[in-house]
């Protein structure tokens, strides 16, 4: 499929999308015009991330096509009966090129963009993979369900079962089969149901977080088939407009501690290296309770860093986190240095998306946890067309 003639892809498109699509609201993706047909889109309206947004579940899990950009992310660890560690990150986005018009009932109608990204971390094998798809929203290949949570890209899927979420992608070198049980209700992040990214009104997006799911399935590696069991964390956000000109990308952090406390922070950079005062996050109590954490709140020192042989970006590799009002003080280390998604044949973007360890103190006491780290806009002259 050749589209490069109908749009442009630009780092703040792709934080849009995990941010607007992570990737990463976040990655803030957004698909910027060089054609008429592009252009025409910007034309139409989309709805903006605003205040008072009231979340329904599970209705809320399924697509917003109201708004402009979407994505579904699941990140966790597994492990075999053996004790084999593994780390998975499966990522569906949804970007409207323009809203549909109904008067164009074509199945080859060509309004929609979906991506997917899926990725495994072999810890004890030392060993990291990606794949990557993209689709556009016609004829059944790739789509999202508004009436039920089913999210798709090709064969690779989302979608709940009951109350149970169920991933399936890859094959048998490189393949999931889950099934995924919330252990907390959703957490809805940000103020009064909007979770800001820069000043202004629309800059934002509405974002929530399951924190923690009970895993079970099967994961195929290297032509290999492993039961396997563990605990995920999954984020769904939605909104429409892109991060400010002079914001660059974003560090996102979501932490599982063996207490129970689940703790979310970003970071979003400008092009000068100074922190937005839109930064913030959430810290999740053991019994489910969440308290919005600002960007005063918190602080964040990078350890390290670590230069990427493929791509020549350097990224920050070890953090420390802390929460001086809840008496949290963690460090977290990569399992594995080289966790970098280099997407050539979808979004078309650079990023370190990884599995990390966490250790240090909550309240005093010692503690143990997993993690997910994302990074983005750090390969900044990338300004690629797909």
């Amino acid at each position: 499929m050749r589209i490069a003639e109908a749009t442009r892809v630009s780092m703040a498109t792709f934080l849009w999308v995990r941010g607007l699509l992570q990737i990463g609201l976040f990655f803030l993706m957004f698909l910027r015009t060089v054609s008429p047909v592009a252009a025409a889109e910007h034309d139409q309206p989309f709805r903006l991330a605003l205040p008072g947004y009231e979340f329904r579940f599970p209705a809320d899990h399924a697509a917003h096509p109201d708004f402009r950009t979407e994505w579904w992310y699941y990140t966790g660890h597994l492990a075999t009966a053996q004790g084999r560690a593994f780390g998975f990150q499966l990522t569906f986005f949804r970007h409207v090129l323009r809203p549909p018009d109904e008067t164009r009932r074509s199945r080859w109608a060509f309004h929609t963009l979906y991506f997917a990204h899926f990725a495994v971390t072999d810890e004890e094998g030392a060993a990291f993979r990606f794949q990557e798809k993209v689709s556009r929203g016609s004829l059944g290949l790739a789509g999202a369900e508004t009436s039920s949570y089913h999210v798709w890209v090709d064969d690779w899927s989302a979608r709940l079962d009951g109350g149970t979420h169920r991933l399936w992608a890859g094959g048998k070198e490189m393949g999931l089969d889950l099934a995924l049980v919330p252990s907390k209700k959703p957490v809805v992040h940000g103020r009064n149901g909007v979770s800001q990214k820069a000043e202004g009104e629309g800059y934002a997006s509405h974002y929530y977080s399951i924190s923690r799911l009970a895993v079970s399935g099967v994961l195929a590696w290297k032509g290999r088939s492993y039961p396997v069991t563990g605990e995920a964390w999954m984020d769904h956000e939605f909104g429409s407009n892109q991060l400010r000109d002079y914001q660059v990308g974003w560090d996102w952090f979501g932490v599982q501690l063996g207490n129970g406390t689940e703790l979310m922070l970003y970071l979003i950079r400008h092009r000068d290296g100074r922190i937005d005062a839109s930064s913030s996050g959430t810290i999740i109590r053991p019994d489910g309770r969440s308290e919005h954490l600002p960007l005063s709140a918190f602080g964040i020192e990078v350890l390290g860093s670590w230069r990427s042989g493929t791509s020549g970006v350097t990224y920050p590799s070890g953090w420390r986190l802390k929460v001086p009002e809840y008496g949290v003080d963690l460090t977290l280390t990569p399992t594995l240095l080289d966790q970098e998604l280099t997407t050539q044949k979808s979004t078309l973007v650079n990023y370190w998306e990884g599995s990390v360890r966490v250790t240090g103190t909550v309240a005093g006491k010692p503690v143990r946890g997993r993690g997910y780290v994302e990074l983005t806009g750090y390969d900044r002259g990338f300004r690629p067309e797909i």
